[in-house]
């Protein structure tokens, strides 16, 4: 993988939950280095994710429903290279309890 080419999918997730959720708050993490060595894993990363958002959109969901709309969000990704994705979906009121 090149220079340019790292983080591209790290990237894409990250524009793709902005344009299709305006998030308050944002975090994409890139795990795939904790899973070196085990199934799906591909040598230059990007495979396995967690994504912290807090957004509006949640509001009134539940968490099945809030999981589901990350998903078809992230559905041509998890189609490809993601493997595993992790997922904390918060409205902004119970981000501010926490």
């Amino acid at each position: 993988m090149t220079d340019q080419s790292k983080g591209v999918v790290k990237a894409r997730i990250a524009q793709k939950l902005t344009e299709g959720l305006a998030p308050a708050a944002l975090n994409v993490i890139d795990d795939s280095h904790h899973h070196a060595g085990h199934g799906h894993h591909h040598p230059d990363g990007e495979t396995h994710f967690t994504v912290e958002v807090v957004s509006a959109a949640f509001e009134g969901k539940s968490l099945i429903e809030r999981h589901r709309l990350v998903n078809a969000l992230l559905a041509q990704e998890l189609a490809d290279r993601v493997h595993a994705l992790a997922i904390s979906a918060k409205t902004p009121q119970e981000a501010a309890r926490a």
